[in-house]
């Protein structure tokens, strides 16, 4: 059985995971500002806990366009009361979306079981350390100050991810606690049409022969095409989800667990049905 193992748990990857999002900010593009006290993001957490998440995701800086830059501190004061309290709550693992090495290693001594670092070790290397220190997981995102790649962009993106793999390796992680994520979000250097791209060519992040997460959720690539608002983007999140299920994806990170479940386990069945259909 192949497995991602992040501390204590290990995630059965011959299905595809969900990731719940609980940001505890104030202004990512989506949910700011709906979960920033510890008591509603407790009671957000649990929610997606019993929908079905797999992994309880938790930002305290957004990242959408724009957005203010916290310090580390702040950071920390947002996230650290939330791990502590929900490590205590639910069986399942909780992870951190950060690229600071204080944060993650505040987050991993206060319960958290991964390290969603955003530029993928190219800020701060030393999180690989703090990640192998505390037998945790990692996961590995591309990210880019700019849109304007030298070549093909997933030629670029499996290249700049092979490097933040070795990174990781070299720090002694084991492959089993590594996993990739393209990094579709107009963030991080890409495009409304690039992102659509990277869905189109998914498969080519196999080459790395790690499980590769996609972050689709309510985000404004989709609404491009329909003059929709994230509030509206529940079915188009959903299709963006299930292309990359279909294409390679192990692990959905999503704002609506329900309703993503649901669809996957139609894509699921669709997926293990025998060829002479008996």
């Amino acid at each position: 059985m192949k497995i991602y193992r992040c501390n204590k748990y290990f995630l059965d990857l011959e299905r595809v995971n969900i990731m719940g999002i609980l940001n505890i900010t104030p202004d990512s593009f989506y949910d700011g500002g709906k979960y920033n006290s510890v008591e509603l993001a407790i009671e957000h957490a649990m929610k997606l806990v019993n929908e079905g998440a797999d992994v309880i995701e938790i930002g305290g800086q957004s990242f959408r366009p724009g957005a203010a830059m916290i310090d580390e501190q702040e950071e920390i004061r947002r996230i650290i009361p939330v791990i502590e309290k929900l490590s205590e709550m639910i069986d399942v693992p909780i992870c951190i979306d950060t690229y600071r090495h204080s944060v993650a290693q505040r987050a991993l001594e206060a319960g958290a079981s991964i390290i969603d670092d955003v530029w993928g070790l190219k800020k701060e290397q030393n999180i690989a350390d703090i990640v192998f220190k505390y037998n945790a997981g990692i996961i590995l995102a591309h990210n880019s100050i700019s849109h304007h790649y030298k070549k093909n962009i997933m030629v670029a993106i499996v290249d700049s991810l092979n490097e933040s793999v070795k990174i990781a390796l070299s720090a002694g992680l084991n492959e089993e606690s590594i996993m990739v994520d393209p990094g579709i979000a107009t963030s991080f250097g890409k495009t409304f049409e690039q992102q659509y791209y990277i869905l189109k060519k998914l498969d080519c992040l196999k080459k790395l022969n790690l499980p590769i997460l996609i972050a689709t959720s309510r985000k404004s690539f989709l609404g491009s095409v329909i003059g929709e608002k994230p509030e509206e983007l529940l079915v188009p999140t959903i299709v963006s989800e299930m292309w990359g299920v279909i294409h390679g994806a192990n692990m959905l990170r999503v704002h609506d667990v329900k309703e993503t479940k649901k669809a996957l386990s139609i894509i699921e069945k669709i997926m293990e049905v025998e060829e002479n259909g008996e």
